[in-house]
Formats: structure tokens, sequence, C-alpha cells
């Protein structure tokens, strides 16, 4: 008694008896193919949400970037750098003691010390990192540093720790909360 296998289904010969049913091997055929087909699925569907996740964080680096690209260019034109920002906006700062409530409230204490004699003239963002979170969340956090120049010419350097919180609102990312806090130099 003699089998040849010619490909997955085909045997010549007489049929040798293992104690499986040719039934019981094709279910089992089909399982593979099944599981097979699902764990490709997933493959693609995480390389897929990678991808999109990859196309949000660089949609919230460059809106952060865009905002201060228009404070270097007019500290005064605070409706351009507060574009992107949702109404209902929260912010934590080391300027204030308590939370600042709304885009309202955010944009008149920006726009006052956008009066100010010092102006950015470089801002850098380094370490960012973005997580987000079911498509609609996405949280920027890194380490900021820039330049200001005072009127009598003098630049400071500033650091700082940024988290930035963005909602996509609509088809729309919106920053919804930020907290800025100091970055001092190690102490040597």
């Amino acid at each position: 008694m003699t089998v040849a296998r010619r490909g997955l289904n085909i045997e010549s010969g007489p049929l040798k008896h293992t104690g499986v049913s040719p039934k019981e091997i094709e279910m089992k055929k089909l399982m593979l193919v099944l599981i097979s087909s699902a764990c490709c699925s997933a493959f693609a569907m995480h390389a897929s949400a990678q991808q999109a996740d990859q196309a949000t964080a660089d949609a919230v680096i460059a809106m952060t970037k865009a905002q201060w690209a228009a404070e270097i260019k007019d500290p005064t034109n605070i409706a351009e750098q507060a574009k992107d920002t949702s109404d209902d906006y929260t912010e934590f700062n080391g300027q204030y003691a308590t939370r600042l409530d709304g885009k309202a409230m955010t944009s008149r204490l920006s726009e006052a010390s956008g009066k100010d004699s010092g102006k950015t003239t470089a801002a850098e963002m380094a370490n960012p990192r973005v997580q987000v979170y079911n498509g609609n969340v996405a949280i920027l956090t890194y380490n900021y540093a820039g330049l200001t120049q005072d009127k009598d010419g003098k630049t400071t350097a500033s650091r700082a720790k940024t988290t930035r919180v963005f909602v996509k609102k609509g088809d729309k990312w919106m920053l919804v909360h930020a907290n800025f806090a100091s970055d001092p130099l190690p102490k040597q």
C-alpha cells in the first residue's frame, strides 16, 4: 500500500486508514485557512491603525509649530495663534496659581502679554511623543526650547515641559487642554 501526495487533497493509490476521516482533515484545513486569514486581517488593521496614528501625530505637531510660527510672525495676532483652540480650552502654567478656563480668558491674557516688550525669535520642540486614543484623542508631550528677545536686543533662552491634549471635533483636531511647566537647568 503506497500513498503518493500530489498537492493538498490529491492522493493516489489505496487509501490507508489513519483514524482521521477525510472530512475531519478538510475541517482542520479550513480552520487553518480561517485562522491564517484572521491573523493577516489583524496585521493589516494594526498597520493601518499605525499609519493613522502617525498621521495624527504629524498633524498635532504641525499645528503646534504653526502656532509658534504665528506668534513669531505677529505676537499680537492672537486669533491666528488660537485658531485651533477649542472654546472650552483649559490651561495650567507657571504664571498663574489656578487653572485658566476657556479660550476667551486665555486669549485675553495672551493678548496682554503679546504687547510685552519681549518677542519670541525661535521655538523648537525636542523629544515629541504623541499618544493617540480611539482615533479621536491625541496627547502631545515635548520639551520646549526657545529664545526671546527684549526691546534692547538681549536674547534669553526659555525652556519648558509641555503636555497638550487634542480632541477631534468633526473632522478637525482642536486643542482642548495644555500644561506648561518650567524646566529649570539642572543644578551643578
